[in-house]
């Protein structure tokens, strides 16, 4: 006695599930992509080959024109117009954390006296501060 299969086997595939899940990664990276929004800040970094683990959070800004902006934990840099008006905005970031490390994006054509006077002021009010760079292409750095 033979049996017979009730359904018949289509050899199609559907192709609507899979439709689906890329519209909805689709959507997925719209979203995301329009929160990560780099800063308007033009600068050009200066090159070395050395690396650092630190992620800070405070960051200076000195643009071409010698403005100095600051920001603190990826909110919109505010420009900051002496001296002191960078300097109380330090000291209230570094009031909330006292392990604060602070990273200071010159671009290469600012002056180095104007960049001195900024990494002088954060030593002495005991603030820890480091010069940020862009990396050196693989030929510029040294063999080990």
């Amino acid at each position: 006695m033979a049996l017979k299969r009730q359904f018949d086997m289509t050899s199609m595939f559907s192709m609507a599930s899979m439709t689906d899940v890329i519209f909805l990664l689709l959507i997925f990276f719209m979203v995301t992509s329009t929160v990560v929004f780099p800063s308007a800040l033009e600068i050009n970094l200066p090159q070395s080959s050395e690396r650092t683990a630190l992620k800070p959070k405070t960051r200076i800004y000195i643009d071409k024109d010698a403005t100095v902006y600051a920001s603190f934990d990826g909110g919109e840099p505010q420009p900051m117009n002496d001296e002191n008006q960078l300097l109380s905005f330090l000291q209230l970031v570094q009031q909330e954390d006292p392990q604060l490390v602070i990273a200071v994006y010159a671009d290469e054509e600012v002056r180095y006296k104007q960049l001195v006077s900024i990494l002088d002021l954060g030593a002495r009010n005991g603030l820890k501060m480091v010069l940020a760079t862009k990396s050196a292409p693989a030929s510029a750095k040294p063999e080990e």
